[in-house]
């Protein structure tokens, strides 16, 4: 691997025997082949046979559960002021106002407080979550609530969207939803009202939409992919052999990336993510990246995995800042992505990495204008933006 230092060692993070009982029933709950139910039985605070019996192929898959690092005892760098200030709490009466949920709030988001407030930019930005608060699925990283019937989306939502990112003034929003496996189209359609309501009402603004898998549905995803969105984001979240412990089992590696594919055919940009510290190998990072560039994705953002509660996966490495800074030179000068946004606290949608690729659409989008000038020997005009 280029790199002008050694990479850290991941052995000092390997799993260790699990000789403790509870240590051992806790394996066995997130060996469980069902992680929807094992996480609905924590929320209602359930009978805990509910989370089924562990199969040798799952747990096969996974590998050892890492016995994981206590919750404070968090290096400096991972440490962040309790959101607060003026613009933090007018945003959040303005989504309790308009019934919107954020990521930022439902996954407990580290940088809500910077996001929220604008930084030295000084403008507010968040991330809204699309059809309600409640998701279909229970991956083991995730916070978010779980059920397996939600209630129905909120006809009015893509209106409430727009007003709200209207109001903000902002150039650049990104729209994310929980998996919604109960709808006929996971909400592609939900999704693509809003994106098209937005664009109707601000033509100017760039739309970041952070999709689930729609279960593998390549018209839901081309449907989406095509309603005027800019740049089109689905989550690996982490390497292939992690898949089965950390995300549902509907959920899959080979999935996402074909769902990248499909958006990536329709002529947007791709963005996707990876959750670093639950202990993946330097090789598999490597083997992911490669796998994320092939399916054409542009950008990537490298983030510390952070354990939301004691029920969910534990940490089993807190990955240095240099380290990150070595996969963000990494992505970019070796793999060869347009962006990587790489560091401790950065998440899927991060406000410092949206400015960026903001920037980075309308310098290509002056480009292929100044070449259709020049062409047509006259001034710049308006084109449509060629496949990347």
């Amino acid at each position: 691997m280029p790199s002008s230092e050694p990479a850290p060692s991941s052995s000092a993070a390997a799993p260790q025997q699990l000789g403790d009982p509870a240590q051992h029933a806790e394996y066995e709950r997130l060996m469980a082949g069902d992680a929807f139910a094992e996480l609905v039985q924590m929320a209602v605070a359930a009978d805990p046979s509910l989370a089924g019996s562990t199969t040798s192929a799952a747990a096969s898959a996974a590998g050892p559960s890492p016995q994981g690092l206590p919750l404070s005892n968090k290096p400096y760098w991972l440490r962040q002021k309790a959101a607060q200030g003026e613009r933090y709490d007018y945003l959040k009466a303005q989504m309790g106002g308009l019934r919107l949920a954020t990521v930022c709030e439902e996954a407990q988001c580290p940088n809500i407080g910077e996001c929220w407030n604008g930084g030295s930019e000084g403008i507010g930005t968040a991330t809204i979550m699309l059809l309600g608060d409640t998701c279909t699925r229970g991956c083991r990283f995730c916070a978010v609530n779980t059920a397996q019937k939600p209630p129905a989306p909120d006809p009015l939502e893509p209106e409430h969207t727009a007003q709200a990112v209207a109001d903000w003034g902002v150039g650049y929003v990104v729209l994310t939803s929980v998996d919604r496996d109960d709808l006929p189209d996971g909400g592609a359609e939900h999704f693509a009202k809003t994106v098209r309501t937005l664009k109707a009402l601000k033509p100017s603004i760039l739309i970041e939409c952070l999709t689930p898998d729609f279960r593998g549905d390549m018209d839901a995803v081309r449907h989406l992919a095509r309603s005027g969105l800019d740049v089109f984001a689905h989550n690996v979240e982490t390497v292939d052999r992690l898949q089965k412990r950390v995300r549902d089992p509907r959920a899959g590696y080979i999935q996402s990336l074909e769902v990248l594919r499909a958006a990536k055919g329709c002529g947007v940009y791709t963005k996707s993510s990876i959750m670093l510290g639950l202990g993946e190998t330097d090789d598999e990072i490597i083997d992911t990246m490669y796998d994320l560039r092939d399916a054409g994705v542009d950008i990537l953002t490298l983030g510390q995995y952070l354990q939301p509660t004691p029920h969910h996966l534990p940490v089993a490495e807190f990955v240095t800042p240099e380290k990150f800074e070595h996969w963000r030179k990494f992505g970019e000068e070796v793999v060869g992505f347009r962006y990587v946004a790489s560091g401790p606290l950065v998440r899927s949608s991060y406000r410092a990495g949206e400015f960026f690729v903001e920037a980075m659409i309308k310098k290509d989008k002056k480009e292929v204008e100044g070449q259709a000038a020049v062409q047509l020997g006259g001034e710049p005009v308006p084109v449509a933006m060629p496949d990347f």
